[in-house]
């Protein structure tokens, strides 16, 4: 039998974020990674302060940008590689009256940190009223995010490439297989709704698409375009293009009027003719409140839940793993805003 503080089941941002807790306070650890590409490792990695519907900001948003930083730099420190991608998203305005907005939103106390009150225009796409810059807005290299930190951890014989048997879970004994634990995470995504302990969490999911597209006349390297969508460029020739929401098509195929929404929105603003080469979907883990979901379970004090990141699972992800490690490991209460008893 193998003693560990813990066991971290799943392999997103929510994982592998608290994973970096542990390593950084020196605990022992596995993780169970069931192999298939989840939700987070399928995302545009965007990294992004402002809501772009309305230009309002959210909820910590500076605390949450700041600490991604510092956690990507001590990340550095074992991968030697960091993943943050300095590519400010240029937001195409509708019309005037957003141009107006903008501006006004960006002289207020709020979001004077992250709206450009300087316009600029765009080469190569549609856009006669011009683009917003979301200032300290960037991207994740989410594959490489991803591909590093399992190695690093596959290598440390930190991470078992299965899927998480429940019944092989004896609470009683704190014993899973082989391993002895002092606490087990569970942030599993929309995989929570199969967990016999943590099933009933207010957690929605969310359908999204992407596309990934070979354009005929090509981008700016170092920006990430929004109008309803995300555009910037991959490592492969190849342009991400979205995401989509849906919460109605549950199903686990890919639906034609997704792609069909993404190939409209990509035409209204890039003139030219693309290909697409690829389709991706994934389904988000959505909160109604619009905020994670971590706690312990109410009866078995070391079974513990890290859940419902929804679209901001890098900042929701990283910033609230420091939450969830405080208050299991030194009693810090957890936030009312992200605690499993709120609901």
């Amino acid at each position: 039998m193998k003693n560990v503080d813990y066991i971290i089941v799943g392999d997103g941002y929510a994982a592998l974020f608290f994973a970096h807790q542990l390593t950084k306070n020196k605990k022992s650890f596995i993780i169970f990674s069931e192999g298939k590409k989840s939700a987070s490792q399928i995302s545009a990695g965007i990294i992004n302060p402002v809501v772009l519907k309305k230009f309002t900001t959210f909820w910590l948003a500076q605390e949450q940008l700041d600490f991604l930083k510092t956690s990507l730099t001590e990340i550095e420190k074992y991968t030697d590689k960091n993943y943050l991608i300095n590519a400010s998203i240029h937001r195409i305005f509708h019309d005037e009256n957003e141009q107006k907005l903008w501006l006004k939103k960006s002289q207020t106390l709020e979001l004077s940190n992250f709206l450009n009150d300087n316009f600029e225009h765009l080469k190569v796409v549609k856009n006669n009223f011009n683009a917003g810059i979301v200032k300290q807005s960037a991207r994740l290299d989410v594959n490489g995010f991803f591909s590093d930190l399992l190695k690093f951890h596959e290598n440390n014989s930190q991470l078992v490439n299965e899927r998480f048997n429940y019944n092989q879970l004896s609470v009683a004994e704190s014993t899973y297989q082989n391993f002895k634990f002092k606490n087990i995470i569970f942030c599993e995504g929309m995989g929570v709704k199969n967990n016999p302990y943590f099933s009933d969490i207010k957690v929605i999911p969310n359908k999204g698409h992407h596309i990934r597209v070979k354009l005929s006349e090509l981008m700016p390297q170092n920006i990430t375009i929004k109008k309803k969508h995300f555009l910037f460029p991959l490592n492969n020739d190849l342009y991400f293009y979205g995401g989509t929401y849906d919460r109605e098509q549950m199903h686990e195929n890919i639906d034609d009027s997704a792609v069909e929404q993404l190939k409209n929105g990509l035409c209204e603003f890039y003139p030219n003719d693309f290909d697409i080469e690829e389709v991706h979907f994934g389904f988000r883990p959505t909160v109604k409140d619009r905020r994670p979901i971590l706690g312990r379970h109410s009866k078995h004090q070391n079974l513990y839940v890290f859940n419902g990141l929804g679209a901001r699972g890098i900042l929701n992800g990283c910033y609230f793993s420091r939450s969830l490690y405080e208050f299991i490991e030194n009693n810090v209460d957890l936030p009312q805003e992200i605690s499993l008893n709120r609901f």
